[in-house]
């Protein structure tokens, strides 16, 4: 019997591609994806804003069969979900998992988060994290192991959260209905998103390697 044609597409898929995982999993793959970037330390290395906007863009099409109520839906339910499950497994012993792992690029951004939540507060913190890759993935347990409160986080993580997925698909929705015959021009675009997307995960790394500063001498009397 020949094998499955969309159970060959899944076993393929590239969990790093938006589009790929758009073809294989539609709307469902929206929700594992920001599920498993906003809530689990593995998934800092996801296309979290890529898959945003490629969705909404795609939802302008006939490609992958996706509409934007269903998008909307799963993206909101997995960037929220995913940041609260964060946010507990750091109440559980988040500090610690973070110890144990080997990965440079999450420590250097755990490191990030706790600053940030040093330097702007809490509420801004958790709303600002959301747009900065690897440290939306890590702030969640950073919280949750720094004690902030719960109803805190969950207050401004729902904020942030939908700010930052509704907005980022719907933009990717009014460049779709903008330009005419977007299917023409469909694989530049996603090209473009994948790599503005990479950009703040350069910045991060070039702010992590960077030497700090030191501090300023006190002149002798």
């Amino acid at each position: 019997m020949a094998p499955d044609p969309t159970l060959l597409t899944q076993l393929a898929v590239n969990p790093l591609s938006a589009d790929s995982m758009l073809a294989a999993f539609g709307a469902l793959g929206i929700f594992v994806i920001l599920f498993a970037e906003t809530g689990l330390l593995v998934g800092f290395f996801l296309p979290g804003d890529s898959l945003l906007f490629t969705a909404g863009l795609l939802c302008t099409t006939d490609k992958d069969h996706l509409n934007l109520p269903s998008v909307l839906l799963c993206a909101l339910a997995g960037a929220l979900l995913g940041a609260q499950v964060g946010y507990l497994i750091g109440r559980k012993g988040g500090k610690a998992l973070l110890a144990r792992s080997s990965n440079r690029h999450l420590q250097a951004g755990a490191v990030r988060a706790e600053q940030i939540l040093s330097d702007y507060g809490y509420a801004k913190a958790i709303v600002l994290g959301r747009f900065i890759p690897v440290v939306r993935t890590v702030l969640n347990p950073m919280a949750g192991a720094l004690n902030v409160p719960l109803r805190t986080f969950t207050l401004w993580q729902v904020a942030g959260g939908a700010v930052w997925s509704v907005g980022v698909t719907l933009a990717g929705y009014a460049l779709g209905n903008t330009i005419p015959n977007i299917d023409t021009y469909l694989l530049p675009i996603i090209g473009l998103i994948v790599l503005v997307s990479v950009v703040p995960v350069a910045l991060e790394i070039l702010r992590s390697r960077r030497p700090a500063k030191p501090l300023p001498t006190k002149p002798t009397e």
